[in-house]
């Protein structure tokens, strides 16, 4: 009998897989399994028709063990306290990871955006903000965007923070727009890390990224920048999805033409139309013949149900969370090579970490020089992770996980147990 899916029990599981796998010292993982703080807040708004609404918020602090908390924040219906729980405990594996000075924490509010006006939302995202003010900063906890968030929601939170501070504070968010001191190419980062990722496990195969074929479910941020990015370096985009459904063409999709179509807003995949462009499922999408799936939706997508009939070589992990334990196992025993969420979608947080840089020393850098460092830092996370595979003979999820706990317990057992 298969139990409900529990993203917060299923990153603990796997970790503890990795900590007996990579033989690392498990005195101090009792505080690596449990957050160091979690926050539920409730936010009344003041709708446009004057009711009053009472949203649900949280702000799940796992570890700052190696440097601030650093995460996302998202707005979505399905948005529940374990939720956020792994996408805090993903974000500090993450950060560890890329060796950057972060640890991690996830923010959430539980409400579909789609039925808020652009006041609402701006009325409840203040709201949030100063209902955590308390427990972040430049500092402390850098906040960023997440599902259904980007630089204006950010903007409100940067505003909201400053004004209850009395004075700029540019460092507490990251994904800011460029005119509020955001940096160059954080927008791209996420999906250009995803790019980045599947060129060099091509490589290593010996294969190019010209020509191969891609299927990327998820046009959000994440997934409509990988499109495009992959597409200008001519790899043939041969599947594109939203919540709506998917479109399929066997000779490639333009990912411009798509993108292009759905930002003219109040529109969505299943309205695009061009010649060869079949309409699928979002399941067809998951499941169509492709070298590289890139699933940029949300948590639980590839599972013990339908790991079974993907159709690809590569998975490259865009999503935080999108195959499940079982999943791992099933495509692993099939042979399809898998790219972790906590490699693979790391150009987000790398790229907010050289904004936060930025902001506190006061300069800023062009999107080449930021592109080129986003690019060499991902290639030097590879080669830790290639290590740890040859050495333990395991998955490159495994690999990942090894090399992130290594960090955090050796961080652990320096600073010891307070007080």
């Amino acid at each position: 009998m298969r139990h409900t899916y529990n993203p917060y029990k299923n990153v603990i599981d796997v970790m503890e897989k990795a900590m007996k796998l990579g033989n690392i010292d498990t005195s101090m993982f009792e505080i690596l399994k449990n957050p160091q703080r979690e926050t539920k807040v409730y936010l009344p708004v003041e709708m446009d028709d004057g009711s009053v609404r009472v949203f649900e918020g949280y702000r799940v602090q796992h570890s700052n063990i190696r440097g601030p908390f650093k995460g996302g924040i998202r707005f979505h219906q399905n948005c529940d306290l374990d939720e956020v729980k792994a996408l805090a405990a993903w974000m500090t594996l993450k950060c560890a990871v890329a060796d950057l000075p972060y640890g991690g924490a996830k923010g959430g509010i539980q409400v579909d955006p789609s039925t808020l006006s652009e006041r609402e939302l701006r009325a409840l995202t203040r709201r949030y903000t100063f209902a955590i003010a308390p427990i972040i900063g430049a500092d402390t906890d850098i906040p960023a965007p997440d599902v259904n968030t980007n630089f204006q929601t950010m903007a409100w939170v940067l505003d909201t923070y400053s004004q209850l501070k009395g004075h700029p504070c540019p460092g507490v968010v990251t994904g800011k727009p460029i005119e509020l001191g955001g940096s160059k190419g954080r927008n791209s980062a996420t999906g250009r890390g995803v790019v980045i990722s599947t060129k060099l496990i091509l490589a290593l195969d010996g294969r190019p990224l010209e020509g191969t074929s891609v299927a990327i479910q998820g046009m959000g941020n994440v997934g409509a920048n990988a499109a495009r990015i992959f597409y200008h370096r001519k790899a043939k985009i041969v599947a594109l999805s939203d919540i709506s459904g998917g479109i399929y063409c066997e000779g490639g999709l333009d990912a411009d033409a798509v993108s292009a179509f759905l930002e003219q807003g109040n529109v969505m995949i299943k309205d695009y139309n061009a010649e060869g462009v079949v309409h699928i499922s979002n399941e067809e999408v998951l499941t169509c013949k492709c070298d590289v799936l890139v699933p940029a939706a949300l948590e639980n997508q590839i599972t013990a149900d339908n790991a079974a009939k993907l159709n690809c070589s590569y998975v490259v992990e865009a999503a935080n969370g999108p195959t499940t334990e079982e999943a791992d196992q099933i495509l692993d025993a099939r042979g399809i090579t898998l790219l972790p969420d906590i490699f693979a979608n790391s150009g987000g947080v790398i790229v907010s970490y050289f904004e936060w840089v930025q902001n506190i020393q006061e300069l800023t850098w062009d999107r080449d020089q930021v592109n080129e460092m986003l690019e060499k830092l991902m290639s030097r996370s590879f080669q830790n992770i290639l290590e740890e595979k040859e050495a333990h003979h395991c998955s490159y999820r495994m690999a990942a996980y090894i090399v992130a706990l290594k960090k955090l317990v050796y961080a652990e057992k320096l600073k010891g147990i307070f007080p």
